[in-house]
């Protein structure tokens, strides 16, 4: 009887890191806990600081990667607080624009200087380069594993 295959450098870095991306989940949860936000919301709220007319409901959905439906639910509990607002859509009746409202930039001009804080000290004892080189490479691996979900879903076709 032959002995199991060993895994690869790869597989184990794989694991290691959907177990640095749970950890994370979660105490980001902790994290934005104090603000009474789940990470998704203050993903949403993210989203939005940047100058401008605001993003439909759709392109919130494309930068969270989370189906529409989802983002009508998370911006009904933001704009219940006060924090978004949504826009008619210019020559589109049925598209809103969800734009920050002055409550939701009071927040996020709290938060963020904590945030960024904590994603450094996420980051204490490693390079800024090798945290850019880092990134770089999980790019590389989230434009493989789209990839390879895409191959995986035509070879599993009867």
């Amino acid at each position: 009887m032959s002995a199991p295959p060993k895994p690869s450098p790869r597989y184990t870095a794989l694991l290691q890191l959907l177990r640095t991306a749970d950890t994370i989940w979660n105490s980001s949860r902790v994290f934005f806990g104090r603000w009474e936000l789940s990470p998704a919301q203050f993903n949403l709220l993210n989203l939005l600081t940047d100058p401008g007319d605001g993003l439909t409901q759709s392109e919130l959905s494309r930068e969270l990667l989370t189906h529409r439906s989802n983002i009508t639910g998370l911006v009904d509990r933001l704009e219940a607080r006060g924090l978004v607002a949504r826009r008619e859509e210019t020559g589109d009746r049925r598209a809103w624009r969800v734009v920050l409202t002055a409550a939701g930039h009071r927040l996020m001009d709290e938060v963020l200087p904590h945030y960024f804080r904590a994603a450094e000290r996420v980051w204490e004892g490693i390079p800024a380069r090798r945290a850019a080189e880092v990134g770089e490479a999980l790019r590389q691996v989230a434009i493989n594993t789209e990839r390879a979900a895409g191959q995986l879903a035509v070879e599993d076709r009867p």
